[in-house]
C-alpha cells in the first residue's frame, strides 16, 4: 500500500505526538500529591497502574503509527530522488 505524503507527514506527527503528550502524563502521573495514583503509605493504587497501562500501551501504538509514517515519508522520498 502506498501512503500519501499528508498522510505519511499525519502519522510521524501523531506518533511524535502521542510520545510528548504521554511522557508528560507519566511525569505527573509519578509525582501526584492529589492522593489518587499514590496511597498515604506512598503504595501506588489501581488509578496509578491503570493509568500506567494506559500510557505504555499508547507508547506502543503511538511508535507503530510513526514508524508506518517514517516509512511512508522515506519511500516517498526515494521515490523523488
Amino acid at each position: 500500500m502506498k501512503l500519501s505524503r499528508p498522510v505519511s507527514w499525519f502519522l510521524l506527527a501523531f506518533g511524535v505526538w502521542s510520545w510528548f503528550i504521554w511522557i508528560s502524563f507519566v511525569k505527573n502521573l509519578w509525582n501526584d500529591g492529589s492522593g489518587l495514583a499514590f496511597d498515604d503509605a506512598g503504595d501506588p493504587t489501581a488509578y496509578f497502574w491503570v493509568h500506567l497501562l494506559l500510557a505504555i500501551t499508547s507508547f506502543v501504538l503511538g511508535t507503530a503509527v510513526g514508524a508506518i509514517g517514517l516509512r511512508g515519508v522515506r519511500a516517498l522520498r526515494r521515490e523523488r530522488g
